[in-house]
């Protein structure tokens, strides 16, 4: 039963992503899981529930893979830093760019729907400490700030990659540039 929830879940994922919130449908995730129709209503009553199901589904599968990559990352120096950073902004516009899209999607519906913000923020407190940490284990005096402030900056660049995507995409220079200078 759980696998089905979850197949469910992760078609709406790709649904947002690749179509939109207005394209989000229970037809759409239906058809996109490959499940009878009627199947994604059984789990979700309303589309707030199907939302407020995305929101969680895609926590958690935002959580296991920030915590691979920062398992698997141990720079040395800020230019180490710079180039892991880069490849998660990679993966994140390129193979990841769909679920990333339904991330920023769900930013915007947060607008209208202040209670999607706290699922929402306590992803996004995760990845600050560990930014956090990071800077101040290359010598920031204000690590916190100078984390969010790398955050920032990825998110801008994600989002930018999204909407007007580069060919010969390499956020690389920027990101180092931005932590020689935040941390330098």
């Amino acid at each position: 039963m759980a696998r089905r929830r979850d197949q469910v879940l992760d078609a709406a994922v790709g649904v947002l992503g690749a179509e939109g919130l207005r394209r989000l449908t229970y037809q759409a995730v239906d058809a996109a899981a490959g499940v009878p129709t009627g199947t994604t209503s059984n789990y979700f009553r309303n589309r707030a529930a199907l939302i407020d199901g995305i929101v969680d589904h895609l926590q958690a599968l935002e959580r296991r893979e920030w915590e691979r990559f920062a398992a698997g990352t141990d720079p040395a120096d800020t230019g180490e830093l710079a180039e892991a950073l880069a490849g998660f902004v990679r993966h994140a516009t390129g193979p990841g760019r769909a679920r990333t899209a339904a991330r920023f999607a769900l930013f915007l519906e947060s607008a209208a729907r202040p209670e999607l913000r706290a699922p929402l923020a306590r992803g996004r407190q995760r990845v600050l400490a560990w930014a956090a940490e990071w800077a101040g284990h290359f010598g920031s005096d204000a690590p916190e700030r100078h984390g969010r402030m790398l955050l920032d900056h990825l998110d801008g660049i994600v989002l930018h990659q999204l909407v007007f995507p580069e060919e010969e995409f390499d956020p690389a220079p920027d990101i180092r540039e931005l932590l020689d200078g935040l941390l330098g």
